[in-house]
């Protein structure tokens, strides 16, 4: 029976919106981790169904040993549609047994009200937009390249021919260049190649905030992921540094840590130092994250951009636009202190902000408050220009959502359906030298930009030279020059 408390325990924190399905069940002791998935995301798919039978039977008004609703979900679902309670004859499954045959019943009168024939046609089973987004797969270059991996697949019989030709298809990424994309139902989670942490399954907007951040790949960085877990990010950004220097991963939730660690070692992630507390209560003038240049902020989101997993299936239907909006603030606040927070350590020079929500609340209008904070005007921050930002996206903020509408043109956006990706947000925010406190915004604004020309990948020192002799060396150079992200 403890089996089913535990699913009907991950049931309440999903109610109480405490993270989504794929967070809360990575929290679970990895022997029951498996098992207590299954029956909660079935659950969830039949939930409506399970309700009303619940509803309409009075089961909980009668039997008043069974007081947690979500408990007597996951029992009823396997009463119903599985082999039966899976447990010892205790009070509580003593409980459903006595009416087995009224609930069987109700759930036959169901069906035939929906005018189905069989069970699976009363479930829920999915976003209808996930069917357009390839399976994505990583190459993870700490434990070896690209190149092995496509020539892998290929002696297994598949055909670089895109992913959707035939179920043997697949195709390299046109904007992460250790992306592979295959057939939407491709499953790789027994493979030995996911086993081994030689490829990580990770969508493809996932990836583009490492990409963006883009650390330099040499011995005295030192970078943060400041909510590391369960490490996808973290393992990109350490094979983006080519595990030189140091990265250190915050997770402040101790499951979720222990998840963190499993997973960077299962990566080869050797450059990552692993620290379980919460990055808020990290004191900028600690001396081991003075050198710190680079920040990677992905924080807690509503996650409404999710399509390709069954987060959707949890009950938001009934929320109102009051209720929704208070939520969506909070978060807001939440985020907009981690973005402050990041930007009072001392050495850092660029700030990546990510979330997987499709919200201006929690995207466009925390960039912009962000812009307007004391933090940003001390620290001399602003929005790195397009052209940094995987300039060849073109899906990008939207600009009514901005005070300055120019400046959507530096916020990446994905759109669940549209991009053949999940529902996505990165913004990046770099920090500018300024020579007077007394200098124009408009000057400012042109010395980052003879700056940034005169800089090399994750450098964002000014090269040498008056402003003058800088415009004379960039007349030089070829007009289709690269950028640095490209």
């Amino acid at each position: 029976m403890n089996f089913y408390f535990e699913a009907g325990k991950v049931l309440d924190r999903l109610d109480a919106k405490q993270g989504s399905i794929k967070g809360v069940i990575a929290t679970l002791p990895d022997k029951d981790r498996k098992r207590t998935a299954a029956l909660v995301i079935e659950t969830l798919k039949y939930k409506s169904v399970l309700l009303e039978v619940l509803d309409t039977t009075k089961l909980l008004k009668e039997e008043r040993k069974i007081t947690s609703r979500n408990l007597a979900l996951v029992l009823l679902h396997d009463l119903l549609l599985a082999k039966g309670i899976q447990a010892g004859e205790g009070p509580i499954k003593q409980a459903f047994l006595r009416h087995k045959t009224r609930l069987h019943g109700e759930f036959q009168r169901i069906k035939i009200r929906r005018g189905v024939k069989s069970s699976s046609d009363l479930a829920q089973n999915g976003d209808e937009r996930a069917a357009k987004i390839p399976r994505y797969v990583r190459v993870n270059t700490s434990c070896w390249s690209t190149d092995e991996a496509v020539q892998t697949f290929i002696s297994r019989g598949y055909s670089l021919s895109g992913p959707f030709e035939h179920s043997q298809g697949f195709a390299q990424d046109e904007h992460i260049p250790d992306l592979l994309l295959f057939p939407p139902d491709t499953q790789f989670t027994n493979d030995p190649l996911y086993l081994s942490g030689k490829i990580i399954l990770q969508d493809k907007a996932s990836c583009f905030p490492a990409y963006v951040l883009s650390p330099p790949a040499q011995q005295g960085s030192v970078v943060i992921d400041a909510t590391a877990a369960p490490g996808n990010k973290t393992s990109h950004l350490s094979a983006l540094m080519d595990n030189k220097g140091k990265l250190y991963a915050f997770e402040r939730d101790r499951k979720r840590f222990g998840t963190l660690q499993m997973m960077l070692d299962k990566a080869k992630c050797k450059n990552v130092e692993p620290v379980n507390a919460d990055f808020l209560t990290v004191s900028p003038d600690d001396q081991r994250f003075k050198n710190v240049t680079h920040i990677l902020l992905d924080p807690s989101c509503s996650g409404s951009g999710i399509v390709n997993r069954l987060d959707h299936l949890l009950e938001t239907e009934n929320e109102t636009k009051v209720e929704e909006e208070t939520r969506l603030n909070k978060l807001a606040g939440f985020q907009l202190m981690m973005i402050k927070h990041a930007m009072k350590f001392p050495s850092v020079q660029r700030i990546v902000y990510s979330t997987c929500s499709i919200h201006a609340t929690e995207n466009e209008h925390v960039v912009q408050q962000a812009l307007k904070s004391d933090e940003a005007n001390e620290g001399h921050f602003e929005l790195a220009p397009s052209e940094q930002v995987l300039p060849s996206w073109k899906r990008r903020g939207y600009p009514d959502e901005m005070d300055s509408p120019s400046d959507a043109a530096s916020l990446l956006r994905c759109s669940p359906g549209d991009d053949a990706t999940n529902g996505f947000f990165v913004s990046s925010f770099v920090r500018h030298t300024v020579e007077s406190d007394e200098m124009p915004l408009e000057s400012r604004k042109r010395k980052v930009t003879d700056q940034d020309d005169g800089a090399s990948e994750g450098d964002e020192r000014a090269p040498k030279g008056t402003n003058s002799q800088r415009k004379k060396k960039k007349k030089k150079k070829t007009k289709n020059k690269s950028t640095a992200l490209e």
